[in-house]
């Protein structure tokens, strides 16, 4: 019969309280074991999700230097073309003066326009931005008003 229950997996019926008591005691010696594994689980799994975040982190760091890299190339050869389309706005600009000036003076003229022009646009951003920013309040109003409220019901208590 004994042999039969082992086969079939099934775990022999008590039959007295005394074998009761003896399996409870049996259970409550393996509870610390089970705890044990319990945390040995728990840190393996936080080990994994702390190397998958890492590995992540890595990832986007990479990319993001990468991209960085990419991006900073893009705006030194966007600024030589913004340059040179300058020069020849400049030049074009030249060309439109009086003759009569002669060519260096032309020339200069040409680059002193086109210079006055950028300057002129650059200070009308720049006083348009600094008003703006002016207008607004550099502290955070809703968090001031909190921790006026915060104080007042302080002193109320």
């Amino acid at each position: 019969m004994a042999d039969l229950e082992k086969s079939a997996g099934v775990a022999p019926a008590r039959s007295s309280s005394s074998s009761s008591i003896e399996g409870q005691a049996a259970d409550i010696q393996e509870l610390p074991a089970l705890f044990g594994r319990l945390s040995d689980g728990v840190m393996t799994l936080l080990d994994t999700k702390l190397s998958l975040l890492k590995v992540e982190l890595k990832e986007d760091a990479d990319a993001y230097i990468s991209g960085g890299a990419k991006i900073g190339i893009g705006a030194v050869i966007a600024s030589v073309g913004f340059a040179l389309l300058n020069v020849a706005i400049a030049l074009l600009v030249a060309s439109l003066l009086p003759e009569a000036w002669g060519q260096p003076v032309r020339y200069t003229a040409g680059f002193a326009i086109i210079g006055l022009l950028y300057l002129l646009i650059g200070g009308v951003i720049i006083i348009t931005v600094k008003n703006a920013l002016a207008k607004r309040q550099l502290a955070p109003s809703r968090s001031v008003n909190e921790l006026k409220r915060d104080k007042e019901w302080i002193q109320k208590g």
